[in-house]
């Protein structure tokens, strides 16, 4: 499996766009990229306690959930028999980013989906538990356009 990290933009042209007319006033965007690193935070953690959303993944094969029977682990919840693919999950950010993750090797397979296992025979079913809903972009939006409003009051 590669170490290499996946990276997921989303496509919020209208929210990138207010970003950018900050930037280019030279406002300080590292308190913004908090808060919008924040809402990925909140995303995620809303996306493992819904398994899903808005759409609910795919639920786990019986032969999974007989594994899973014999170790005392089910009924349980989707990517969470122990908890370490969430609890593992990171935000960073800075002048010009914000950004979220897991330091879990098999955290791409997880969101993505894909072979797996002994010469690659088990598939498994992408599980997107880093995604952003309408509501969530609606909020990054929102917080946004509160800095730029405030900044803007601030420089007048």
């Amino acid at each position: 499996m590669s170490k290499e990290p996946i990276e997921i933009k989303f496509d919020g042209q209208e929210i990138l766009d207010k970003i950018s007319e900050l930037a280019k006033r030279g406002e300080d965007l590292r308190p913004l990229m908090k808060n919008i690193a924040g809402v990925f935070a909140d995303s995620t953690e809303e996306n493992f306690a819904k398994e899903g959303r808005p759409d609910k993944w795919v639920d786990l094969s019986q032969i999974t959930k007989d594994k899973r029977k014999e170790i005392n682990k089910w009924p349980g919840m989707i990517l969470q028999v122990d908890g370490g693919l969430a609890s593992s999950i990171s935000t960073d950010y800075g002048d010009d980013y914000a950004l979220i993750g897991s330091n879990k090797e098999y955290a791409a397979i997880h969101q993505l989906g894909g072979k797996a296992g002994r010469n690659k025979k088990v598939k498994i079913p992408a599980r997107p538990y880093l995604k952003l809903t309408e509501e969530d972009y609606a909020e990054i939006l929102d917080k946004v356009e509160k800095y730029l409003n405030i900044n803007s009051s601030v420089k007048s």
